[in-house]
C-alpha cells in the first residue's frame, strides 16, 4: 500500500516539477535575451477578436443564468454517479440501489425546489 502512495507522490513531483518548468522557460529565454522583450501599450492593451468595444465594457447578466446552470450542473453531476453505478448494477447489490434512490432524490428535491420558487421560469 505504501507503493501506491509512492507513486502518488512521485506523480505530483513530475506534476509540480513540469509545471515550474513551463513557466520558468519563457522567463529564462526573456532574461537571456533570446526572445525580444518590446512591451508598448498596444501590446498591453486588451485584446479581444480585434474589435474595439463600443460603449460600457461591463454588463451584469441576469441571474437567472446562474440557476440554470446550477440546475444544468446538478443533472450532470447525477449522471456522473448514475453511469458507473448502472455498469455495475449487478455486484454492488441493494444498498447501492438504495443509495442511487437518495441521491436522485435529494436532487429531484432541489429541482421541485426551485420550481416551485418560480426559478425556472423566463420572464
Amino acid at each position: 500500500m505504501l507503493a501506491n502512495y509512492g507513486l502518488v507522490g512521485l506523480f505530483l513531483v513530475v506534476v509540480i516539477l513540469f509545471s515550474l518548468t513551463m513557466v520558468g522557460i519563457p522567463v529564462i529565454l526573456r532574461l537571456l535575451r533570446i526572445v525580444p522583450n518590446h512591451p508598448n501599450p498596444i501590446k498591453n492593451s486588451i485584446f479581444e477578436c480585434g474589435v474595439e468595444t463600443i460603449g460600457k465594457t461591463w454588463v451584469q447578466f441576469n441571474f437567472r443564468y446562474y440557476f440554470y446552470a446550477l440546475i444544468f450542473l446538478s443533472l450532470d453531476i447525477l449522471v456522473v454517479f448514475i453511469y458507473p453505478w448502472a455498469v455495475q448494477l449487478r455486484e454492488l447489490g441493494l444498498t447501492s440501489l438504495f443509495a442511487l434512490l437518495i441521491l436522485v432524490g435529494i436532487v429531484l428535491i432541489g429541482y421541485v425546489y426551485a420550481w416551485k420558487k418560480k426559478v425556472l421560469e423566463w420572464k
